[in-house]
């Protein structure tokens, strides 16, 4: 059932993109330009954005100065932005649909053209080009939350995510990129981009739309927020004063980047319920790691948080007398740890608990972990086959 509609009060709340440096850009171009300019718009920016650029320029132009808006927006990857620039999908490419834009736009096509071949170039209106970026988003994000929304059904039901996100990738209409199952999607763009774009189609009075979009954001809070509950709930209940190693703070693997990482959501309510974490992360640097856990948006008493945390710069350290081992960042080396190692210096029972479904979860039960993950509840047979005992035999007679 879709969420009631926001209030009046709350549909300008942290959903408006904050354009005053933009704003202030556009001032400052006007102020020193000279001749005919093609202003770029790179950054991604609610529709109509370079409209509101274009008016800040005409009203401060001067005599022999002319201005050109063209909407550019990038399609970068964080851990594979040069790759992503070298070999792009696609570039899209918004000009003023008049002559003088779209000379403006044959121009930049033709820096573009050094590199990137012409049919891979999309040229659009500046409204369409500013849209497709924030639905290209938006469409990322919603394959992220559709396959954790059925996650959770799996769990429910007994399915493996993993075997059905295979299933569903096979068909040629849908693809099987992001259809990995996990903690929930991070990073700087998704959740910005989902909240410009509900509060485009509040303004716009479409609430519908808006309730439609608002969904996919909420999806990937609830997906945070049962991971949390669940390793609480599989911890006998409580985690109070128990110690749970953390493994990622990242958003994603190979980036340093914490913004909306789902770490942040998962460890604040592990600390609520008085968890001591051991954190560690190859990437993300120290005083970072206690920026995002005691800023005041995570919590009312940063000096208590700081007494529940601990980080490591050794993973096998950190896990040393811990409960538990908690995977929320998909780093590749997680993947070759020594985990019997591991096991023998932790509190027993120890669980793992993989909100990235990247670890070996038969290996790991075989050497004596409880083990938990995303989309998929272990089944007695499961835990047979991991331990080596074998299944009964049965004799048939016809």
């Amino acid at each position: 059932m879709l969420s009631p509609p926001p209030s009046s009060k709350q549909k300008q709340k942290g959903r408006a993109a904050d354009l005053k440096h933009i704003e202030m850009c556009a001032r400052k171009i006007a102020e020193v330009a000279e001749g005919n300019k093609i202003v770029v718009e790179k950054s991604t920016v609610p529709v109509r954005a370079a409209e509101s650029i274009t008016h800040i320029l005409s009203a401060n132009t001067r005599p022999g100065v002319s201005f050109q808006v063209l909407s550019n927006p990038e399609f970068l990857a964080e851990g594979t932005a040069v790759e992503n620039l070298l070999h792009p999908d696609r570039v899209l490419i918004g000009g003023e649909e008049s002559v003088e834009g779209d000379e403006a736009v044959a121009q930049l096509t033709w820096i573009y053209n050094h590199w990137v071949p012409t049919e891979k170039i999309i040229t659009t209106s500046t409204w369409s080009s500013e849209l497709s970026k924030l639905a290209s988003n938006a469409f990322l994000a919603q394959r992220v939350s559709s396959i954790n929304a059925i996650s959770a059904l799996c769990e429910a039901t007994g399915a493996d995510v993993s075997q059905v996100a295979v299933a569903v990738g096979k068909d040629s209409r849908i693809g099987s990129k992001f259809l990995q199952a996990s903690v929930g999607f991070g990073g700087s763009c998704f959740q910005k981009d989902l909240l410009n774009l509900v509060y485009i189609a509040e303004c716009l009075n479409l609430p519908e739309v808006a309730m439609y979009w608002q969904q996919v954001t909420d999806m990937n809070e609830y997906q945070r927020t049962r991971f949390a509950k669940r390793i609480v709930e599989c911890l006998f209940n409580t985690v109070t004063d128990k110690t749970l190693a953390v493994f990622g703070f990242a958003f994603k693997k190979n980036t340093g980047d914490t913004r909306e990482s789902p770490a942040i959501y998962v460890c604040s309510h592990l600390l609520e319920e008085s968890a001591r974490l051991n954190i560690y992360d190859p990437k993300v640097e120290c005083k970072q790691i206690e920026h995002d856990l005691t800023s005041a948006a995570v919590t009312s008493d940063p000096e208590r948080v700081q007494q529940l945390i601990n980080i490591y710069s050794d993973p096998y350290e950190a896990v040393k007398d811990a409960h538990a081992i908690v995977v929320l960042t998909e780093w590749d080396e997680f993947i070759s740890y020594d985990y019997r190692k591991m096991l023998s210096v932790m509190k027993k029972p120890a669980f793992i608990f993989d909100g990235r479904k990247i670890l070996d979860h038969e290996a790991l039960i075989k050497i004596g972990f409880h083990t938990e993950t995303i989309g998929k509840r272990f089944s007695r047979n499961t835990l047979l086959r991991a331990s080596g005992d074998h299944f009964p035999s049965f004799s048939w007679t016809l």
